[in-house]
């Protein structure tokens, strides 16, 4: 025991040491230049940016949204809320006040979400979100469904965790001061 405890006393002296010596540089460990990486816009959560491409080839911009309320979904087709929820958000999507987006937040391949939604129609865009580089302007998911409602300024009214009924979205959206038509 004593032996482990000074081999371990050793070790941590050793690498604490290692921090501590400097080494001129060589032509091995000289910076390399490199071009600097380009500047990303500004992360604005309260007015979020999204440019997605979707599923069926098309482009959706929230930015074209504009005057109107949006609501923006988070799911994953292994989700069973999310597809518990698709018959309530196709009901709002086809309705003239409010649009709605999906954004499947999983990794599937573009075929594989064709062939889901063929046998799930819905009247509202698909787009597939990259896990591992979600929308910067929106919250990272901590858990599916969620959804964020966008008011017709394109501030975020409201953000739901958990499956959403139409009665919520309508709560957030006069909770936000104005109905749905404006």
């Amino acid at each position: 025991m004593i032996r482990r405890v000074a081999t371990l006393s050793v070790l941590s002296f050793a690498l604490a040491a290692c921090g501590d010596r400097a080494t001129a540089p060589t032509a091995a460990s000289a910076p390399v230049t490199t071009a600097p990486a380009p500047a990303k816009a500004a992360v604005d959560r309260q007015h979020p940016r999204l440019q997605v491409k979707l599923v069926d080839g098309g482009a959706y911009d929230l930015a074209q949204h504009r005057g109107r309320w949006v609501v923006v979904n988070f799911w994953a087709t292994w989700c069973g809320p999310c597809l518990e929820e698709m018959p309530l958000l196709s009901t709002l999507a086809a309705r003239d006040d409010i649009d709605v987006i999906g954004l499947a937040y999983e990794d599937i391949e573009p075929k594989a979400m064709r062939d889901f939604l063929a046998t799930h129609k819905l009247a509202y865009p698909i787009a597939i979100i990259d896990t591992m580089d979600p929308p910067a302007d929106f919250e990272t998911p901590r858990g599916l469904p969620m959804t964020v409602i966008i008011a017709p300024d394109g501030r975020v009214a409201k953000t739901l965790l958990g499956p959403v009924t139409i009665a919520a979205i309508e709560q957030a959206i006069a909770a936000h001061g104005t109905t749905a038509a404006g």
